[in-house]
């Protein structure tokens, strides 16, 4: 008797690769937008009239939403909805959060009478700030949303394939956004005669792409569904066993490995993230250049980082040592943060920037190419969405309390030695972590260190 083969859409490399560019170009448009508005952080202060305390709210706004619980509800609206409906939802809030944005910012709202009652309530910000801090906070919901999603489709697309370096491409498209955005924003702002207008336009345009983009991509995981429907690896209607109820959170928060993977991330994200919204003001001021060339320097950050994650995404899926990858990543990072604080100031030349930027790219690529494939070997895959968006949320904590607490520092200080401290000691925290994390996973052996891609019984005879 023959057995009959039969071949998913996934299982055809071009199918699966196209769908992961597809949704990879969502966040490498949504990362755009993030950092917008970081090269411009002394323009928008100028004309705005925005200060570093005014600017840390606003970068922290992004978070605000996610923290007071919308990641939550997200992971469960992820697993009981899937990923075609939660991925355009997402990437439709992200849409209309940028359009918000973009209304705030824009020289036509500062003529509004709204735009004078917002200037007359809580005047500790403009209300060009609250407005754009509005728009933020739905945009972060859409892009944090997404972040989550995207992870649950490539688990989807590539289970048992190429994950880690599937994961690993996203993460490097996503990051090219922030390389795209550094040169970008303040061209597009010059060619403008010094907008801070058009950049936000024209990354708010891409997010539209995007949003078609993942529209696309759910009519061939339907097409998935359905093929997985018909040949009975999937069914229409899930078992009770395997639907997901609000009771499984329970089993994440108790999980002692979900905690040291969240306050991981949590600790080494706060690192990072709220460092790009200063860094091209941080080297504007410490190398005394002006910051068009401040945001090209920095620019450099995600160019190693892009070329290595996909390489370590291999080299995870063939030889694993992913928790291994977390220690280096951290000290790595503690030693750029210490650089910038004491080596720079000293030595301010723009090479030396550029080495450090470049060397911090390279811990953007061992942590973040080793922590999201660890997830799937610890968390049921069930409330595997849950369990991402928990994560962020967690992580979200940091981001949004990370920029109000640089920015009173640097309010409070004028300078940024205290804020690189900062920064470091996040990194000697998340290495504690990721030491505890090795110990956890040696004892109970989840398979951290071990590679991704496993031979079948099938393969070994």
């Amino acid at each position: 008797m023959t057995a009959t083969i039969r071949k998913f859409l996934n299982d055809y490399p071009a199918a699966r690769w196209a769908a992961l560019i597809l949704i990879a170009l969502m966040m490498f448009f949504a990362y755009m937008f993030v950092d917008v508005m970081s090269p411009l952080k002394s323009l928008i202060e100028n004309s705005r009239g925005w200060d570093s305390g005014v600017f840390g709210t606003y970068a922290a706004s992004e978070y605000i939403l996610n923290v007071c619980g919308f990641l939550i509800i997200a992971g469960i609206i992820l697993d009981k909805m899937g990923i075609r409906f939660t991925g355009v939802l997402s990437a439709s809030l992200m849409v209309v959060g940028a359009g918000i944005k973009y209304i705030g910012i824009s020289d036509w709202f500062q003529a509004t009478a709204m735009c004078g009652w917002l200037d007359s309530w809580w005047t500790a910000m403009p209300g060009s700030a609250k407005m754009a801090a509005l728009g933020f906070m739905v945009f972060g919901c859409g892009c944090e949303m997404a972040g989550t999603t995207v992870s649950k489709a490539i688990a989807k697309w590539f289970k048992g394939k190429e994950m880690a370096l599937a994961m690993g491409l996203e993460m490097a498209i996503a990051r090219l956004g922030v390389f795209a955005v550094m040169w970008l924003s303040p061209a597009i702002s010059e060619m403008a005669g010094g907008s801070v207008v058009a950049p936000l336009g024209f990354c708010t345009c891409l997010l539209l792409i995007g949003l078609i983009n993942y529209i696309v991509f759910s009519v061939m995981d339907t097409r998935l569904d359905r093929q997985l429907i018909a040949a009975g690896e999937a069914t229409a209607e899930k078992s009770p066993e395997d639907e997901f109820h609000i009771r499984d959170l329970g089993k994440i928060f108790s999980s002692k490995m979900f905690w040291l993977v969240a306050l991981l991330c949590v600790l080494y994200y706060s690192a990072i993230f709220p460092f790009q919204r200063y860094a091209p003001n941080f080297l504007e001021v410490t190398l005394n250049v002006d910051a068009n060339t401040a945001s090209r320097l920095f620019s450099c950050f995600p160019i190693l980082a892009m070329c290595l994650t996909p390489v370590l995404g291999i080299f995870l899926d063939h030889k694993g040592k992913g928790a291994s990858m977390l220690m280096v990543g951290a000290v790595i990072m503690i030693v750029c943060h210490l650089s910038f604080a004491f080596l720079l100031p000293l030595f301010p030349y723009k090479w030396l920037a550029v080495l450090l930027i470049v060397i911090l790219g390279v811990s953007f690529s061992l942590v973040p190419a080793a922590l999201w494939p660890s997830v799937p070997k610890i968390i049921d895959e069930k409330i595997l969405g849950s369990a991402y968006c928990l994560i962020f949320w967690v992580q979200n904590i940091g981001l949004c309390l990370v920029p109000l607490l640089i920015g009173v520092v640097l309010n409070s200080t004028g300078g940024y030695l205290m804020p690189m401290i900062i920064f470091s000691s996040f990194g000697v925290l998340a290495f504690i972590l990721s030491l505890l994390l090795k110990v956890e996973d040696r004892k109970k052996g989840f398979g951290l260190e071990l590679p991704n891609i496993q031979e079948n019984d099938s393969e070994k005879k």
